[in-house]
C-alpha cells in the first residue's frame, strides 16, 4: 500500500474509528482522538512491514478495540489500586479475616461433636463420598451413617443458633 492510499484509507476510516473509540473513552474527546491516532500509527507500521491485509477496515476496527480495551483496563486498574489499598497479596484483608473467622468457628463447632460424627462429616462434606461409600468403608448400615450425620448437623445448628 502506498502512502497516498493509506492517507485516503485513514480519512475514510477515521470517523468510524473515532465513534468506536468514544464508546470506550472514559474522560474526554481528546482521549478518543488519541486512541484513533494510536490505531492509525499501528496500522501504518503494519503497512510498512508489508503485513498482508485482506480487509484493512476490519483490521483497523480490531486494533481499535484492542487499544481501547487496553486503555480501559489501565485506567480501571489504576483506579482500583487507589480505592482498595487494603489488598494483601491480591486478596482483601477482610476476605482473609473472614476466612480465619470461619475456620475458628468450624473448629469450635467440630470440637463439640463426637469423633464418629466428625469423621462422617469429613468423609461426606470434605471428601465428597456418598452415604453408600461411607457405609461400605466403615462396615455400618447406611441408615446408621445417615442418622449420625443428621444428629451432627442438628447439633451444629443448635450451637450456631446459640452463638448468634
Amino acid at each position: 500500500m502506498r502512502k497516498e492510499d493509506f492517507e485516503i484509507l485513514s480519512i475514510r476510516l477515521r470517523p468510524k474509528l473515532l465513534s468506536l473509540a468514544r464508546n470506550f473513552a472514559l474522560s474526554s474527546e481528546i482521549e478518543a482522538d488519541d486512541m484513533v491516532q494510536e490505531v492509525l500509527i499501528a496500522l501504518w507500521e503494519l503497512v510498512e512491514q508489508n503485513y498482508p491485509m485482506r480487509d484493512a477496515e476490519a483490521l483497523a476496527i480490531k486494533i481499535t478495540k484492542n487499544i481501547c480495551v487496553s486503555h480501559y483496563r489501565k485506567v480501571h486498574l489504576d483506579t482500583q489500586s487507589l480505592i482498595h489499598d487494603n489488598y494483601v497479596g491480591g486478596t482483601e484483608a477482610t476476605v482473609l479475616t473472614d476466612r480465619d473467622d470461619l475456620r475458628a468457628i468450624r473448629k469450635s463447632i467440630y470440637a463439640s461433636l463426637t469423633k464418629t460424627q466428625r469423621e462422617y462429616l469429613h468423609l461426606r462434606n470434605d471428601e465428597g463420598m456418598t452415604l453408600d461409600e461411607i457405609a461400605e468403608m466403615k462396615g455400618r448400615p447406611k441408615t446408621s451413617i445417615k442418622s449420625t450425620l443428621s444428629a451432627a448437623r442438628k447439633q451444629m445448628l443448635n450451637l450456631i443458633n446459640k452463638q448468634l
